[in-house]
């Protein structure tokens, strides 16, 4: 693996302030930027160099490793050390995939969209963070546009979630993890297929010293085995025997919220249908406001009768008989 030299990469000594860095970084940058050097692969490799070594010595935790290494690094050299041999492996991140978010499915495709060729393999070896998933290009809508200005504002960034319909009704959290922070991420009730929330900064950072952008979370919700989501309204089948049914009485209904008495008059039909009002799912922009709950009767029938129940069920078909 090939060594860095940021601080050779920006033209600046060693012992370079922030303010020296920051106007080295924005000076190479105008100059590399894409937008001014277009269709320049040249200048886009140097644009990308410049942008990764200002990611490191504008963090002081970074450029205090990096300082490390490479005295680590200068030292081996002067021993006469062969820089194939230097043992890098002492330096890596315990996380080189960088930025992580910790769902409880497959993390093979977190974020979507990406390019992992912004930041070399030594970055992605030695920091992780911003290399392969969720690494921004400096090519295309990176770069966003607003009345003909360039804006050096970090890209938004998005990642899937799947949620349970019960999680989707009351809200759940998940924990993010970038940059060796954890931060606990809010969704809030009523998340339904295809709904975005926002993460506001905690996309792609900005070059120089510009906002973050945002992340955006995908959410996608499993199917449920009792329940099916219409809007804001739920649907579900009700299993009501033969006697019930025909006599009336109670029957438990699950319900997101708990399970419910649900009222059966006499001579309920198979097929009725009643509304159960809030019990649905809240209105992800008013979550107060709930859909509701519509539950099919399906009527169940006795199986292997007795033979004092078949009699009894025979002499109330002669008696239905004999009221035609």
């Amino acid at each position: 693996m090939e060594y860095k030299d940021y601080y050779k990469i920006l033209g600046i000594d060693r012992s370079a302030s922030e303010t020296d860095i920051k106007r080295a970084y924005r000076r190479l940058a105008r100059q590399f930027h894409p937008d001014v050097n277009p269709n320049d692969k040249r200048a886009e490799e140097k644009f990308k160099e410049i942008n990764e070594a200002y990611q490191v010595l504008s963090d002081p935790d970074k450029r205090d490793k990096y300082d490390r290494l490479g005295a680590s690094w200068q030292q081996w050299q002067r021993r006469g050390g062969d820089p194939s041999q230097f043992d890098w492996s002492q330096w890596f991140t315990g996380a080189p995939g960088g930025a992580r978010v910790e769902w409880s499915g497959d993390l093979g495709d977190l974020f979507s969209g990406a390019r992992g060729d912004l930041f070399s393999e030594f970055f992605r070896s030695v920091f992780g963070g911003m290399s392969g998933a969720g690494a921004a290009s400096p090519t295309g809508d990176v770069f966003r546009r607003a009345s003909g200005q360039r804006s050096l504002r970090g890209q938004d960034m998005e990642a899937p979630v799947e949620l349970t319909l019960e999680e989707a009704c009351h809200g759940t959290t998940r924990v993010l993890e970038r940059g060796g922070r954890r931060i606990r991420v809010r969704i809030p009730p009523g998340a339904g297929n295809g709904s975005k929330v926002r993460i506001a900064g905690k996309g792609q950072p900005g070059y120089g010293g510009e906002a973050a952008g945002d992340l955006y979370l995908n959410v996608t919700v499993k199917p449920h085995p009792i329940f099916k989501r219409e809007k804001n309204d739920l649907h579900c089948e009700v299993k009501v025997d033969l006697y019930t049914a025909v006599l009336g009485g109670h029957v438990r209904l699950p319900t997101l919220n708990g399970d419910v008495a649900l009222k059966i008059p006499a001579g309920t039909d198979s097929g009725s249908t009643f509304r159960l009002r809030g019990q649905g799912m809240p209105n992800p922009r008013v979550p107060q406001q709930r859909g509701d709950l519509f539950a099919t009767v399906q009527v169940t029938l006795p199986k292997q009768l007795s033979p004092q129940e078949r009699d009894l069920f025979e002499e109330l078909a002669r008696l239905g008989e004999r009221r035609k």
